[in-house]
């Protein structure tokens, strides 16, 4: 009986801890939507590309775009312009950048990428950046 005690609570305490590090992380799509729009923005319209809505493109489009992470016809990654690096050079210019600039880029990826969900031209509000 003794043993059954101690092997119920360490499985109790295992499945304690698996659910507190299995904690997925709730993207913030207000946080995606002002850096998208100050930084992904602000570089599109001052380029011959110009600005790129999330309205342009399904929620499936965008899902597969960052799941690929090719940026500019595959010369370079989407999670470039995400990486704190990128945010590190930019911030004396950018105020977004410099804002995010401690945010793990996991996370800001995330951001982004919930923001485009929810802008998508099926997403629940389709959104256009200007």
């Amino acid at each position: 009986m003794t043993h059954f005690k101690i092997l119920a609570g360490a499985a109790l305490i295992a499945l304690l801890g698996a659910s507190f590090s299995a904690q997925a992380y709730d993207a913030d799509w207000k946080r995606g939507r002002v850096y998208y729009r100050s930084v992904c923005t602000s570089c599109h319209t001052s380029g011959t590309v110009g600005a790129i809505n999330p309205s342009t493109k399904t929620k499936a489009d965008w899902g597969a775009y960052l799941l690929t992470d090719k940026h500019a016809k595959g010369k370079d990654t989407v999670s470039k312009y995400v990486s704190k690096d990128y945010r590190v050079s930019i911030k004396d210019s950018n105020k977004a950048a410099a804002k995010f600039i401690d945010t793990p880029d996991k996370e800001l990826f995330d951001d982004i990428k919930a923001f485009l969900h929810k802008g998508a031209k099926d997403g629940d509000a389709p959104a256009s950046c200007s």
